[in-house]
């Protein structure tokens, strides 16, 4: 298998496996890649953990908004999962194969935990605008019970979003073509690779409106329920509160404005080959590095949280 490209296979014979090219470069610096890479792993999944434990833990953080942010950082262990480690093998493979079944599984793990992101975040506007446009009615609303019908809503109706696009993908003449120019089996260049067999229109049309749909009407709705929250912080008489309420929302859209920038860039229109040089680096942004980034943000603009990994962490 090594060294076998697109055109040593026979157009007719059906795609049995695919080859990732990852990060092509010389073997020392795959490996200097894979250090680097593989540390950021273990500090996403540290720094996601810690939130997790800090939030089982600490009985102060048994509110609604905390369980979410727990629910979401449990969430970004998972999605880090559903690519890392297969990246992290492929820096010191040679072979750098992934068999097609394997390929789909990744395809469908990736895009339903990125759905289901795109709804926690959804929800977690939703409660920071109850909480602050709302204050009188929340407690009734933001229910222990509620909150966690929101969550299992998330965990379910995200791995359901995708399944139309992923069987539509199995459905497709794999006829020849085999090389992916990524580091993990994504949608835009698998329909490209099924593009090179048979025009695929339908296909691409309807993988990029439910893609669209699910990152425009998520992101439109992220940005009204916070332009709402915000407007009514800036009317809040007490300064310290409104500090407070300020620094909570404004990690919150750090977050937003970190996942949706590069997944737009991304996903709006798969398989256009638009931005196609940039389209590796951007998935690198938002599958790996912005995992990474989460438990900073929450953690440092948010005293309670702040003093929770403390006592998890064993500090004073």
């Amino acid at each position: 298998m090594e060294g076998m490209t697109s055109e040593d296979r026979n157009t007719s014979q059906p795609v049995s496996d695919f080859i990732l090219l990852g990060f092509p470069c010389s073997r020392e610096i795959q490996i200097f890649l894979f250090s680097i890479f593989l540390v950021t792993y273990i500090l996403t999944l540290l720094g996601n953990m810690a939130i997790v434990c800090a939030v089982r833990w600490d009985h102060q953080l048994h509110t609604p908004m905390y369980i979410l942010l727990a629910n979401f950082s449990f969430l970004e262990i998972c999605y880090v999962n559903s690519d890392v480690p297969n990246m992290l093998v492929n820096f010191l493979s040679r072979t750098k194969t992934i068999s097609f079944t394997q390929c789909l599984l990744q395809l469908y793990f990736f895009f339903s935990l990125g759905t289901t992101e795109c709804l926690f975040l959804s929800i977690m506007a939703y409660d920071r605008f109850l909480a602050i446009c709302r204050p009188l009615h929340y407690p009734t609303i933001m229910t222990t019970k509620f909150c966690s019908i929101l969550v299992i809503f998330c965990w379910v109706y995200g791995f359901l979003w995708f399944l139309i696009p992923v069987i539509l993908i199995t459905q497709l003449p794999f006829c020849g073509p085999n090389v992916i120019d990524d580091f993990l089996c994504d949608l835009s260049p698998l329909l490209a690779l099924a593009a090179a067999c048979v025009p695929i229109p339908g296909t691409v049309l309807i993988c990029g409106t439910m893609s669209s749909l699910l990152i425009f009407a998520t992101f439109f709705y992220i940005i009204g329920s916070y332009t709402l929250v915000l407007r009514a912080v800036m009317q809040v008489p007490s300064a310290t509160s409104r500090k407070k309420a300020f620094s909570t929302c404004s990690s919150h859209l750090a977050v937003v404005f970190l996942f949706y920038g590069s997944v737009m860039i991304t996903y709006v229109s798969p398989g256009s080959g638009q931005a196609k040089g940039m389209q590796k680096f951007t998935t690198l942004f938002y599958s790996v590095l912005t995992p990474f980034f989460n438990p900073m943000i929450y953690s440092l603009r948010n005293k309670e949280m702040k003093d929770a990994l403390k006592k998890v962490l064993g500090g004073s």
